[in-house]
């Protein structure tokens, strides 16, 4: 973790000034994974294409080839033996994490027939468990409908992440952990997020899958 840190803050010295909520944000989301739960993300426009592509690096390898564990590939080798080679050589270790962005019906049928500020926190009511994480993205930190995510996720007994700028919005006192950028302007916040959530999640494909088979 020192090592992926060290390397955020010689790329981008100012992000020093968030190191305590990354490493929070980091933990919290590591404790959810060890018990089993997964990590909800949202986001506007382009904080939409953020969320899909947090999901991108924790489903699948970031930085590693994240083997599957020996038991799992042998379960397969039993039932599929013909084909297990290809299936386990076709794999890799996924942290659980659904885009409440990319489910295009959902979203247009939910904001046409019912609320359109509610489009996340539908899907945070039918996916969240308590204990999972909601990661919601803003860089106003005033989005409406990720406000009513955190809002329902917090109902739902789940923990709040936040991605904002500098002011944190109305996000500030939803969020259980918040990451406010030292910047003002859309562009410049969003140019900040990147670096920020490819640090957690390569910390957290060390944590699950290196040198873990």
């Amino acid at each position: 973790m020192d090592e992926i840190l060290k390397e955020l803050w010689g790329k981008y010295p100012d992000l020093e000034t968030c190191k305590t909520d990354i490493v929070m944000a980091f933990e919290l989301i590591s404790n959810c994974y060890h018990k089993n739960g997964k990590v909800l993300v949202c986001g506007n426009g382009g904080s939409a294409s953020d969320s899909e592509h947090i999901v991108g690096e924790l489903m699948k390898g970031f930085k590693s080839s994240r083997l599957l564990p020996l038991k799992f590939k042998e379960r397969i080798k039993n039932i599929y033996p013909e084909v297990s080679d290809y299936l386990s050589g076709h794999l890799q270790g996924a942290l659980p994490a659904i885009s409440l962005t990319s489910n295009s019906a959902l979203n247009t049928a939910f904001a046409n027939d019912v609320a359109a500020d509610m489009i996340f926190a539908q899907q945070v009511y039918g996916y969240g468990n308590p204990g999972d994480i909601l990661w919601g993205i803003s860089t106003s930190g005033n989005s409406t409908n990720v406000i009513r995510a955190l809002q329902i996720a917090k109902a739902k007994e789940m923990i709040n992440i936040g991605l904002t700028g500098l002011t944190g919005g109305k996000m500030h006192d939803l969020c259980d952990v918040i990451i406010r950028v030292p910047r003002v302007s859309t562009p410049d916040i969003q140019e900040l997020h990147l670096p920020i959530y490819h640090a957690i999640c390569l910390m957290l494909e060390r944590e699950f899958f290196e040198n873990k088979i």
